[in-house]
């Protein structure tokens, strides 16, 4: 489990975050929603280690986060961050196998094999198989993100390994993407927190956040405002309230199996 208690974060000297209280679960994707600048980011940032927070504390499996190790942390969650620069002319494949160096799957001398053929399943798993040769400099905005997804799920490997919970963080996955792979994405991610892991996602499509999410997180002004089951929590009142728009306005799409 991860839990936040009473944590706040300042930036430039601006309280961005103030006294967020929660907790994380596995087996369970918690989706974040909240206007621009409300802190979505910051929240993620300070629950994997990012970001210290310079009040309250974040635990990890009960143990404060300052107390981790980064390659012990490394793990135990990867995040999906969003944005992504890379300077040099990597390929696909390389991109990807940056996971495996920093994760639980770490590659040791004689291991190349089978880390190749687990960076081309993944590839496959978000829509980009036979990619890996491809230099990344050259994919599109979306395709450079699924890039990314499959480097972080490289890095965690099974959901769940050795008893403990390794936990997938996504910072607006869905930005560049087309409906189609938008959907795409989210399916990993349940699938992910279905086999025991555990999850948090940022997203700004409400209409997502309610078909995916197992509890939504609403983020205002740097306060979580709301937490809860999405058809208990994203009411007409809090819409209104908290993104300044008519809930009617907020066109349904069909629900997403």
């Amino acid at each position: 489990m991860i839990e936040a208690r009473g944590i706040s974060v300042r930036l430039a000297g601006r309280e961005v975050l103030r006294e967020a209280t929660l907790g994380l679960s596995p087996g369970e994707l918690a989706v974040v929603v909240g206007p621009n600048g409300a802190g979505k980011t910051t929240l993620l940032r300070a629950l994997v280690g990012d970001l210290q927070p310079w009040g309250g504390e974040v635990l990890f499996d009960g143990v404060p986060l300052s107390r981790w190790h980064g390659r012990d942390l490394a793990r135990r969650r990867a995040v999906l961050s969003q944005s992504q620069h890379l300077a040099f002319p990597f390929t696909v494949h390389e991109v990807v196998s940056l996971g495996l160096r920093g994760g639980r799957r770490g590659l040791r001398a004689g291991a190349e094999p089978v880390a190749s053929d687990m960076v081309v399943r993944t590839l496959g798993r978000v829509g980009l198989a036979g990619y890996e040769g491809r230099f990344y400099q050259q994919l599109s905005g979306g395709e450079q993100q699924r890039v990314h997804l499959a480097r972080v799920l490289c890095q965690l490997g099974r959901p769940v390994e050795d008893g403990k919970v390794n936990w997938l963080f996504l910072d607006e996955p869905t930005a560049s993407l087309d409906i189609r792979h938008q959907f795409e994405i989210l399916d990993l991610a349940r699938q992910h927190v279905r086999a025991g892991g555990g999850g948090l996602a940022i997203l700004h499509d409400l209409r997502l956040a309610s078909d995916y999410a197992d509890r939504v997180i609403v983020v205002d002004d740097g306060r979580t405002v709301a937490n809860g089951p999405p058809a208990a929590t994203l009411t007409a009142d809090l819409i209104e309230r908290v993104f300044g728009v008519r809930a009617d306005r907020i066109l349904a799409l069909p629900q997403v199996s």
